[in-house]
């Protein structure tokens, strides 16, 4: 019976997964896609280039918009649940497999 319940279990755990994940897609469109280029860029860089980002002072234009999404997150805590659901597995685990993360 306990072989039987768990996939169940799993299934619908992956399906309410699903579903919370569209809702904040439709809800927050705009995070969404920040969250989505945030987490591509951790996927297919490799440990060197992200090492050699880290040491460089950032652009004008970057810190502005790091800062006006910062804030936006700070406001909205559904938005930001939803973007650090979305971004933070992928970049912590980017970051242990390179040796950024202590």
């Amino acid at each position: 019976m306990l072989k039987i319940v768990l996939p169940i279990n799993v299934a619908g755990l992956l399906a309410a997964a699903l579903v919370c994940s569209t809702a904040y897609a439709e809800k927050y469109p705009i995070m969404e896609k920040v969250a989505d280029k945030i987490v591509h860029k951790y996927e297919t860089s490799s440990c060197e280039e992200l090492k050699e980002e880290r040491g460089k002072p950032k652009s004008e234009k970057k810190e502005e918009m790091e800062e006006r999404v910062v804030k936006l997150l700070r406001e909205d805590a559904g938005m930001r649940k939803a973007f650090l659901n979305k971004v933070a597995a992928p970049i912590a685990n980017k970051l242990l497999e390179c040796g950024l993360i202590p």
